[in-house]
């Protein structure tokens, strides 16, 4: 038997017509898809959530400064009234008897207390200018000058600066003929003056002045020559 086929049920006709169909929904569904952007979502935050701000209030203590409270002025101790016992000439006074070592009997200690003996400074003695028998060197005025003349060293400084003159030295003879307190009332060069002290300092012992035949203390005046020759 034969199987007839109707021309109703058939659907090979219609598929092309519903693939055209199928492509063209495709295509809207693309182009619907591509044409939405965030352009077009709102966000509506006017509902939203405030951040809260916590603010603190932070309470400072009141400080009350203590009253200072005057202390009162000090009370003055009371005085007392001075009370005065009038004694009656006619009162029996009793007497107070002193014994006698002897009688007692006792042994006398006697104690020794040093006494304090002051120590009086000693006087300068009297430095003269002028006395009746003046100092002098052993062997009169030529030894000391032939004394001075071989003990002189000439100072190389002042020999080359070609430095000379004359230095006048003064000093004291002790009341046992020796020479202190060296100084130089006029000088020419501090090399030079230094030189004359030295060998006035180092020189024997004068004999020394006297006044009244006593020997005293006597300041004396010697000048020391320098000369290149």
């Amino acid at each position: 038997m034969e199987v007839k086929k109707s021309p109703k049920a058939d659907l090979e006709n219609k598929r092309s017509t519903w693939l055209l169909i199928g492509y063209v929904m495709v295509l809207a569904v693309m182009f619907v898809a591509f044409e939405w952007s965030e352009r077009d979502i709102k966000i509506d935050t006017s509902q939203a959530v405030a951040d809260v701000v916590f603010e603190q209030e932070v309470e400072i203590p009141i400080t009350e400064q203590p009253e200072q409270v005057t202390p009162p002025p000090p009370v003055a101790p009371p005085t007392v009234a001075e009370t005065l016992t009038i004694v009656d000439d006619d009162m029996d006074i009793e007497e107070t008897d002193i014994a006698s070592s002897e009688e007692t009997g006792e042994a006398v200690e006697i104690k020794y207390v040093p006494v304090e003996v002051e120590e009086e400074e000693p006087v300068e003695e009297e430095i003269f200018e002028v006395v009746e028998e003046m100092p002098s060197f052993p062997g009169g005025q030529a030894a000391l000058m032939q004394y001075l003349g071989k003990n002189i060293k000439y100072p190389t400084i002042a020999q080359e600066n070609g430095t000379q003159g004359r230095v006048v030295c003064q000093f004291v003879v002790n009341r046992d003929g020796s020479i202190v307190d060296v100084k130089v009332i006029r000088g020419v060069d501090p090399y030079l003056d230094k030189e004359a002290v030295r060998v006035i300092s180092s020189m024997p012992k004068w004999q020394p002045g006297k006044q009244r035949g006593k020997p005293v203390r006597v300041k004396y005046t010697v000048p020391v020559m320098f000369r290149l020759q």
